[in-house]
This record gives C-alpha cells, sequence and structure tokens, in this order.
C-alpha cells in the first residue's frame, strides 16, 4: 500500500514538473501577445514546432507595430495557418469556413483565437462585414484567396473579398508564399509528415491606386511561383 502511494506520488510530480516545463518554455518562445497566457503558451510552441519539427526557415512578416494589416497566402495544406502564426509578431484572425469553424473537438480553439467563419454558400459577406470592423479595431486578419486548398502551382481564380477589404479599410496587404510542405494537398497529414518549409515574404502592396482586377491580379503574382518572372525578389 504504502509503495504504491509512493507510485503515485512520483507519477504526480513527474507529471506536474512536465506541465511546468511545458508552460515555461511555450512563454519563452512565445513572441505574440494574444491577451491569454494559454494561447501565449500554444503561440510559443506553434512556432517551435514549425521551426524545428518542420524546419521553417526564420522568414517574418513585417508588419506594423500597431494598426490593421491584411496578410494573404497561398494555401497548400492544413499545416498553413500554424506557418502563418510562426511568421506573424502579432496575434492573426483567420477567415475560415463555416465547416471548418465548426469541425468537431475544435470550434473552442477557433473561437478562443478569433477565427472568422464564413459561410461560403449563402452569406459571405457577412464575414467580410466582420473582418473589415476588426481591420477598423487595428487587428490582423489572415485570407487564404483561393478559398480552400490548391497544393498545384498552377495560378488558379482568388476570390476578390482581399481587395474589397482592402479598398474598405484602406490597410496595406503583406503577401507570402508557402513552399516545400511535404503533405501538400492534404489537412492532418501535412500537420504529422515532416517538412523543410520555405516562406517568402514580399512587400506590402497597396491597392490604393489600383483597380479592383489590377490589385487581384499582383496578389496571384507572388502567390504562384510560376508568375514570379516579373515579380521583385522576395525575401526569403
Amino acid at each position: 500500500m504504502t509503495l504504491a502511494i509512493l507510485i503515485v506520488t512520483i507519477s504526480l510530480a513527474s507529471g506536474l514538473l512536465a506541465l511546468r516545463w511545458i508552460w515555461r518554455s511555450g512563454l519563452a518562445r512565445q513572441r505574440a501577445d494574444w491577451g491569454s497566457a494559454w494561447l501565449n503558451v500554444l503561440d510559443g510552441w506553434v512556432r517551435s514546432f514549425c521551426r524545428h519539427y518542420h524546419r521553417m526557415n526564420a522568414a517574418a512578416l513585417d508588419l506594423p507595430e500597431r494598426g490593421g494589416a491584411i496578410i494573404v497566402a497561398n494555401h497548400v495544406s492544413g499545416l498553413d495557418p500554424l506557418l502563418v502564426v510562426a511568421a506573424s509578431t502579432r496575434p492573426v484572425r483567420f477567415l475560415i469556413a463555416r465547416e471548418e469553424y465548426e469541425r468537431f473537438g475544435l470550434q473552442w480553439l477557433f473561437r478562443a483565437i478569433g477565427c472568422i467563419p464564413v459561410d461560403r454558400g449563402q452569406r459571405p459577406e457577412r464575414a467580410l462585414r466582420e473582418a473589415l470592423r476588426v481591420l477598423q479595431l487595428g487587428e490582423v486578419v489572415v485570407l487564404f484567396p483561393h478559398g480552400g486548398i490548391h497544393a498545384d502551382e498552377t495560378p488558379g481564380l482568388l476570390k476578390g473579398g482581399v481587395v474589397k477589404l482592402a479598398e474598405k479599410s484602406h490597410c496595406l496587404i503583406y503577401p507570402l508564399h508557402i513552399d516545400g510542405v511535404r503533405g501538400a494537398g492534404h489537412t492532418l497529414y501535412a500537420v504529422l509528415l515532416r517538412s523543410r518549409v520555405q516562406l517568402r515574404i514580399f512587400p506590402p502592396l497597396s491597392c490604393a491606386q489600383l483597380e479592383h482586377r489590377e490589385c487581384l491580379q499582383a496578389i496571384s503574382k507572388l502567390l504562384h511561383k510560376k508568375l514570379w518572372g516579373d515579380v521583385v525578389e522576395a525575401k526569403k
């Protein structure tokens, strides 16, 4: 009986020490303040996971310290949101499909980090209005303008919502290109399979002097590697 109590005590103590280490190491790697201690710990672990397990290069988005900003990226896998978090120095708000937002077991997390659900088949403008509201409050919004996973580097049609947001909010667009994900085309598989990720970050884009179509074409050139021939070299 005494031995059993001793084993349980040691197990509990070991578990508490492990949790303490996880908490402290997460905070040590944190770069963005999400306004919650446990989210800050998660921020640190996401960065560590992307940098070390997925061997992501040290590219970082040059976001302003405050004020609204729009991040756009190509969407090759379920790993992409984690990579964007790891490349950002500020908390970000993702626009995601309603069916993904309501995925069993994950809705609490999506709600906690402020994801904005999009009803793609019914009223997508509601999500755009909410995104515009948070941009005007000085937050950072992330969009994958392909509208879904698009692993093929062949240029695809982009959704125009990002341009509408840029026009109405007067915020700059910060484009990045994701490459090197071994599980491209997959959601969970891409997170689990180790990669050597390369992010290429381009200078911020202003659509203030461009027509809607011109701005969308400019974004497309940055998000599709096959169109990089006449694009300024990205930061690696």
